[in-house]
């Protein structure tokens, strides 16, 4: 079997998105860390990546595969064992729809992490995407794919566990249980999944790190 090493640092969630993929396939890896906020890109990063120059990236038997989303399709495709996207064409098609729309809206987590500017804009905008897959999205499913945790699954659950620490940090409440019964239910179990429990990433660390990652963006110039 040829190696499998994976390029990336621990605070992301679009890293541990390939982590909890290739737990779930079973797949060994190398874990390879990298500071992202150096100056100075590594060597290695440089060569399996050097068009965006970012994390993650799967690197297997020496083929560099980069994006979180693009690694998990190549990591479906590549171990067919322990499907991450259902069998059926049309729930392919809705579970690859629900995971551009989470890309696309959520970036506006990182936007109001990222600046204080346009706060009330960004929580609007979070709030609607999370009344959308609420409403739309998770109906009474305890898991997206199923009985198993998927592609689908892992999208959502790094959006929602990030944003929950970012929560904290910028001193807003916007994931509520009340509001939100339908998908913090379904967040819950996927918690509870054995394999996403097992590797859930050190909360209190993620917190820490970017509690100082905004202090940082936010200081005057």
């Amino acid at each position: 079997m040829a190696e499998v090493k994976l390029l990336g640092t621990l605070p992301s969630p679009f890293v541990y998105r390939v982590i909890w993929a290739l737990k779930l396939k079973g797949v060994p890896f190398e874990f390879v860390e990298e500071d992202v906020f150096s100056n100075e890109k590594s060597a290695l990063l440089l060569k399996y990546n050097p068009v965006h120059k970012k994390i993650p990236v799967l690197v297997h038997g020496e083929k560099p595969v980069c994006d979180s989303m693009v690694i998990l399709e190549y990591i479906e495709e590549m171990w067919p064992q322990s499907p991450l996207m259902p069998n059926d064409p049309y729930d392919r098609a809705l579970a690859r729809f629900w995971i551009k729309f989470g890309e696309d809206k959520g970036v506006a987590v990182w936007k109001m992490f990222h600046s204080n500017q346009d706060e009330e804009s960004r929580m609007k905008e979070i709030l609607e995407m999370l009344q959308t897959i609420e409403e739309h999205g998770i109906g009474e499913k305890k898991i997206f794919h199923g009985d198993k945790i998927g592609s689908l699954d892992i999208a959502f659950g790094s959006m929602l566990y990030w944003l929950q620490i970012l929560e904290d940090i910028v001193g807003v409440k916007l994931f509520d249980s009340h509001k939100f019964p339908g998908l913090h239910a379904w967040f819950e179990n996927f918690k509870k999944a054995p394999v996403i429990e097992e590797n859930l990433p050190d909360r209190e660390g993620i917190s820490l790190f970017f509690k100082r990652r905004r202090e940082n963006l936010l200081a005057p110039a």
